[in-house]
């Protein structure tokens, strides 16, 4: 998944540098540096004119404000320094002092850009140095937001409710009332009035690489496809193609447009970001995704086995990218390589507890439960401890994505009281109204269905989760996360069809996954399942034998020692995040 896992927690210096030496600007970092997958229908409100006044609201709260092409601050206050794209910042002092917090800054959105692990410290220092620069005070919001983390969201909101308390805003540019704006409906829950304004502030600076970044994950959690695109696109042409952070931009359109459908175009811009940076994490993520939609799982092997040393490990999508190579594994069939690479990389004993990486592991352990019985036993005890691990965090409606996979892990656990424990909370919570929270819609239309549908499927009442998830299967993207992601809820209703005896229905979801990848052997083996079920069983045969031969490659793609360094990712006081 997307996001950044634990960006919200304080560094230590992990990049070896000290509160007393800035960093060098983005200019001179080096080129493979190493770092970290307007709402879709039903995230944001279903009416079109409520989702047009969220971005007229939008467009007012920034088009009132702006005065000149780099936002100065109305009123004819001072200008503050500007950035290394002439954007105006106030706020971060004069003399050393001032020059150490703005190089804090492009420090802090430069390791934002490249998922580097530092970023927490860059901001911290940025805020030390220059406690009242909105920006940073805005920039420390977001991470408290973007790793999804309910707890770093509630200390977020405490700090800036004290920042905003005791600022001058009207000495802030447009720009920052702007981002202090977003980050302030963000923290009160309204995820897509925030990405409407940092939309809009893409419209006025989009050569606000900080808007740009923030914007397009809040597109990815709300599984918005085309503003994941758009948003970036955009602004494009208004970045010299020679600027450091062009190729990241090109890694997230390549992400946007691989979400679109658009997967020539996704995979050509994906990987030239890619060639641009080689440790641009991200846009390695980008190939990774389009490889996985077009079931090239051999050739997604071998690109990542390529540039393992720039993304499996010292950077916040190594969870994610492994979970990655663990998903070509299981559709090459290598059940063996998938768990040894859950254990290394994905076991909660390794990460950090963290809910993006939590999920990963949730989502692959969940592929194996709508298996037979070979897949479940295969599991063995892996799925105890990581219903411990969400049991520990405790948390509350927050983001009804996580929700779904606490439940998954709660339901392959045998914990089935404890998946209807969840339930029962988020119902309680979503039958009261919360207006302008993002989450209530995510969790009222499609969380709680879906998580219904999970128990329903674990306590083998397959009519009941088909009837749960069939009407919804168009809209699964309202709660977030990626095709890839999502697939595990889409595999759920094909499993569950399959098993209810509702055969027609089977043929239809088989049939769409296979035009769109004839080359998956998981579409095949579904496909013999169905052939068996009506009983052409020469027609199932050679399902299964076309399955086989597709799998063939992957099985001879994957580096031996794969999960190996997935363990050395994993090692203590390496940072795999």
């Amino acid at each position: 998944m997307g996001g950044v896992p634990g960006a919200g927690d304080a560094a230590d210096g992990r990049a070896g540098r000290t509160a007393a030496t800035a960093p060098e600007g983005p200019e001179a970092a080096p080129a493979d540096a190493v770092s970290a997958d307007a709402v879709s229908a039903g995230a944001v409100p279903a009416d079109a004119v409520q989702r047009e006044a969220v971005a007229a609201d939008a467009r007012t709260s920034v088009s009132s404000r702006t005065h000149g092409a780099n936002g100065a601050a109305a009123g004819g206050r001072p200008s503050g320094r500007r950035d290394r794209h002439g954007l105006e910042a106030s706020g971060l002092g004069s003399g050393e002092a001032g020059e150490a917090a703005a190089t804090w800054y492009e420090s802090a959105v430069d390791s934002l850009l490249f998922f580097r692990g530092d970023v927490a410290e860059s901001v911290a220092e940025l805020r030390r140095l220059a406690p009242d620069a909105p920006l940073g005070q805005a920039f420390a919001a977001y991470l408290g937001l973007l790793g999804t983390e309910e707890s770093q969201a509630a200390a977020a909101r405490q700090e800036f409710a004290r920042f905003r308390a005791a600022a001058d805003e009207g000495a802030c540019t447009a720009r920052e009332q702007a981002h202090l704006t977003a980050a302030a409906a963000w923290l009160d829950g309204d995820i897509a009035r925030a990405g409407a304004v940092l939309r809009e502030i893409a419209v006025a600076w989009p050569r606000d690489a900080l808007a740009l970044a923030v914007g397009h994950q809040i597109d990815f959690f709300t599984g918005n496809a085309a503003a994941l695109r758009d948003r970036i696109a955009g602004a494009l042409t208004a970045w010299d193609e020679e600027d450091p952070h062009y190729g990241p931009l090109l890694g997230m359109l390549g992400f946007g447009l691989e979400e679109s459908g658009h997967y020539a175009r996704a995979e050509e811009t994906a990987r030239a970001a890619v060639e641009r940076q080689p440790g641009d994490v991200w846009g390695i993520h980008a190939v990774v995704h389009t490889l996985e939609m077009q079931g090239r799982f051999a050739e997604g092997f071998r690109f990542l086995d390529a540039r393992r040393r720039e993304w499996g490990a010292d950077n916040m999508m190594a969870v994610h990218n492994w979970w990655h190579y663990a998903l070509y594994a299981l559709e090459a069939g290598d059940t063996r390589r998938v768990l040894e690479i859950y254990d290394a990389a994905l076991d909660p004993a390794v990460t950090s507890g963290l809910a993006l990486e939590l999920l990963d592991a949730s989502s692959l352990l969940w592929r194996f439960h709508l298996g037979g019985d070979d897949d479940r036993s295969a599991v063995g005890d892996r799925w105890a401890p990581l219903a411990d691990a969400w049991a520990a965090r405790r948390d509350g409606p927050h983001y009804a994505f996580n929700d779904t996979h606490a439940v998954m892990a709660y339901l392959g656990a045998g914990r089935v009281r404890e998946a209807e424990a969840l339930l029962a909370d988020r119902e309680g919570w979503a039958t009261h109204p919360h207006p302008g929270v993002t989450n209530h819609t995510m969790t009222a239309e499609i969380g709680l269905p879906v998580c219904r549908a999970l128990v329903a499927f674990t306590q083998e009442r397959y009519e009941d989760a088909v009837d749960l998830l069939f009407p919804l299967r168009g809209r699964f993207a309202t709660f977030g996360g990626s095709h890839a992601q999502r697939d595990a809820v889409q595999r759920t209703l094909l499993e569950a069809a399959l098993r209810a005896g509702r055969l027609d229905l089977a043929r239809t979801l088989l049939s769409e996954r296979l035009a769109l990848r004839p080359t998956s052997p998981y579409n095949w083996l579904g496909q013999a399942r169905l052939a068996d079920a009506v009983g052409r069983s020469a027609l199932a045969a050679t399902a299964r034998a076309r399955a086989a031969a597709l799998a063939a490659p992957g099985r001879s793609s994957a580096q031996d020692d794969g999960p190996a360094v997935a363990a050395e990712s994993a090692a203590p006081g390496a940072e795999a995040r």
